[in-house]
C-alpha cells in the first residue's frame, strides 16, 4: 500500500516531468486575463504608428494624453495639434461587425451569432472634445475634428456623420483638411500647454481606469434591473421591424435604448 510520502513522491515526479503544460496553462490564464487591455494597446500603438507619417513641421502629436480637468480625469488616444485644426482621435481594437449610428448609446459586435454592446465611441470622443474646449477656453475659435478609428480586425457597418474610419484611412481622414487655421505660435502654445497638463503618475492613471470601470459596472447593473442609466425610468420592451429592443419608460423625453442579445 501506498504511504503518503510515497503518494507525494510520485505526485512531484509527475510535475517535475509536466512542468511545461502547467507554465502553459498558466500562461494561457494570464493572457485570456489582459486579452483585452493588450487587445487595446496594440490597437493605439497600430495608429500611432501611422501618425508617424504625419508632417511634424504641421502637426504635432500626443499620444495617452491623460488630464483632470474640472475635477473631472479625461484620457484621449491620440491627440494631433496642428495649423488646420485638432484632431480628437478614439481608437477601437474590435474585431468582427460592428454596426451602429450617430446617436444610439451602444453600437453593435457580431462574431458568428455571438453579440456584445460597446458604449458608442462617437459620444465617448465628443466626452473628450468637450473636455478639450474646457481646457483650452483661452482659445475659443479653434476648431475640433474627432475622428474614430478602428483596425483592420473589424467590418464596419456605421452609419455616421462623424468620421468613423480604418487605421490606414486615418492619415488621409486628417489631410482632407487643408484650410490652416492656427498659426505656428499657437499651435505649439497648445501643444506645450497639453503636455504641462499630461498626468504621466501610473497610481493616478490606474485610478481613472478603476473609475471608469466602476461607471460601466454601475451602467451595466442598472440595464440589468431595468433602469435607465441615462434618466432613471424602467426600461421595457418594445418591438420594432428590427427585432426587440429595451427602451425607456419616458420615451421620447429620454431616447435611451439598445438592441435585446439574440
Amino acid at each position: 500500500m501506498l504511504t503518503y510520502s510515497g503518494i507525494m513522491k510520485i505526485l512531484i515526479t509527475i510535475f517535475i516531468n509536466t512542468w511545461y503544460i502547467w507554465a502553459l496553462i498558466i500562461l494561457l490564464g494570464i493572457i485570456k486575463i489582459f486579452k483585452p487591455k493588450i487587445i487595446g494597446f496594440l490597437g493605439e500603438k497600430e495608429a500611432a504608428f501611422f501618425l508617424l507619417r504625419l508632417d511634424s513641421k504641421k502637426y504635432k502629436v500626443i499620444n495617452n494624453l491623460m488630464t483632470n480637468i474640472e475635477g473631472e480625469t479625461t484620457q484621449i488616444d491620440h491627440l494631433i495639434i496642428s495649423n488646420f485644426g485638432i484632431f480628437v482621435v478614439e481608437t477601437k481594437n474590435y474585431k468582427g461587425w460592428i454596426s451602429g449610428d450617430e446617436f444610439s448609446d451602444y453600437w453593435t459586435q457580431v462574431i458568428y451569432k455571438h453579440k456584445e454592446k460597446l458604449y458608442n465611441p462617437i459620444k465617448q470622443n465628443y466626452g473628450h472634445v468637450q473636455a478639450l474646449k474646457t481646457a483650452l477656453k483661452e482659445f475659443p475659435n479653434i476648431v475640433y475634428f474627432p475622428i474614430v478609428v478602428f483596425t483592420t480586425r473589424a467590418d464596419l457597418k456605421v452609419k455616421t456623420n462623424t468620421d468613423v474610419v480604418y487605421t490606414t484611412g486615418m492619415i488621409k481622414t486628417i489631410k482632407k483638411h487643408q484650410t490652416e487655421i492656427i498659426s505656428d505660435d499657437i499651435r505649439d502654445k497648445i501643444y506645450t500647454y497639453l503636455n504641462t497638463l499630461n498626468i504621466t503618475d501610473r497610481n493616478l492613471r490606474k485610478k481613472h481606469v478603476h473609475n471608469i470601470n466602476e461607471k460601466k459596472n454601475e451602467r451595466k447593473n442598472k440595464i440589468s434591473n431595468n433602469i435607465c442609466p441615462r434618466c432613471g425610468g424602467s426600461l421595457i420592451i418594445r418591438n420594432s421591424k428590427y427585432g426587440s429592443f429595451k427602451g425607456c419608460s419616458n420615451y421620447p423625453k429620454c431616447k435611451f435604448s439598445f438592441d435585446i442579445k439574440k
